[in-house]
């Protein structure tokens, strides 16, 4: 729905306009920010043309729920529905997810390593082909009707993308662009000035579930009370995570052998209360084995079984949260 759009604020940059019939595409990540971002679109008379959302298969039960709920909202008040985009993979590919290709190529998701090449290609790509097209034999989409309309105009569509005005996501932010080749960006949630406060407090006057964190179950930027939580949860999400490090580093990536630490890293995992100091990835969390933390802390024994109690586990994500201002994490993916 093109149509004339203003956002005023009083944000210290001042009155932020976007143009009248320029095509809006909403990125919808599935959490807090999100949720809040199409509220604040709404109350503002702003219909967009396009929300999209990328999945790599990896959300928590609890993510997809919520986004089948917050779908029936966006009809309500006459928004699009959400479009589910998806990496399309070679036929003769051994895997179509991000958990697939980690797995059959015995390495961990990039931001364990420091990188984000996982959410450029798993999410970022995949929603910017089903607007500008794919020409790829195996993930042929032909260009979204406004793409073609942009580029007959001359103009760029624009991309509205849920950072908040909290200092997380203003950290996270600050060199963040205007626009590039192909889209320009506008952050509402900025230019309102709402934090994550405001955002759940719009969320809940909607009637809609606050949603939880949106991220893989096997993010390595998970904190300690995410995997507390996730293994009293979804236990067996939890295990997949552990599966996913255990093949990583004891394949043939690994970096971890006997001559290096004078045992196995499965050893280590096994026998050992603390891992060896190093500047290298030793594990899921980078600076943490996700199968070491779960032996010490009795979810796992020693030969990799899953013995946590469950009610135990969720009391101690929930006091591990409750001491930690959950919004102002480092997760990037």
């Amino acid at each position: 729905m093109m149509q004339e759009s203003l956002f005023k604020t009083k944000k210290r940059r001042g009155y932020i306009r976007i143009p009248r019939d320029v095509p809006l595409i909403v990125c919808n990540g599935g959490g807090v920010n999100s949720y809040a971002h199409v509220i604040a679109l709404k109350r503002k008379g702003i219909i967009p043309d396009v929300i999209t959302f990328a999945d790599l298969e990896a959300e928590k039960p609890e993510t997809y729920a919520a986004l089948a709920i917050l779908d029936d909202w966006l009809e309500s008040v006459g928004f699009p529905r959400t479009t589910v985009c998806k990496k399309v993979t070679l036929p003769e590919t051994p895997y179509d997810t991000l958990e697939g290709n980690c797995v059959s190529n015995e390495t961990l998701p990039s931001l364990a390593f420091g990188m984000k090449s996982c959410s450029i290609k798993w999410k970022q790509g995949p929603q910017d082909h089903y607007i500008m097209g794919c020409k790829a034999p195996h993930n042929k989409i032909d260009p979204h009707p406004l793409w073609l309309e942009c580029q007959e105009r001359g103009i760029k569509p624009i991309k509205l993308i849920g950072y908040d005005s909290g200092r997380a996501d203003i950290r996270r932010s600050k060199n963040l662009k205007s626009q590039d080749a192909n889209f320009r960006y506008r952050y509402p949630l900025q230019q309102l000035g709402w934090d994550r406060g405001d955002c759940v407090k719009a969320i809940v006057e909607e009637g809609l579930p606050v949603p939880i964190k949106s991220a893989c179950y096997f993010c390595p930027a998970s904190k300690q009370w995410e995997m507390f939580w996730l293994a009293a949860k979804h236990p067996d999400l939890f295990m997949r995570a552990l599966n996913m490090e255990y093949v990583a580093l004891t394949g043939h990536h690994s970096r971890y052998d006997e001559i290096e630490f004078g045992a196995s890293w499965e050893d280590m995992v096994r026998n050992a209360d603390s891992f060896p100091s190093t500047n290298t990835t030793v594990g899921l969390g980078r600076k943490v084995a996700w199968n070491q933390w779960a032996r010490v802390n009795g979810i796992t024994d020693r030969g990799g079984n899953f013995i946590g109690n469950r009610k135990e586990l969720l009391e101690r994500a929930t006091a591990l949260n409750e001491e930690a201002d959950n919004a102002l994490d480092s997760r990037t993916c």
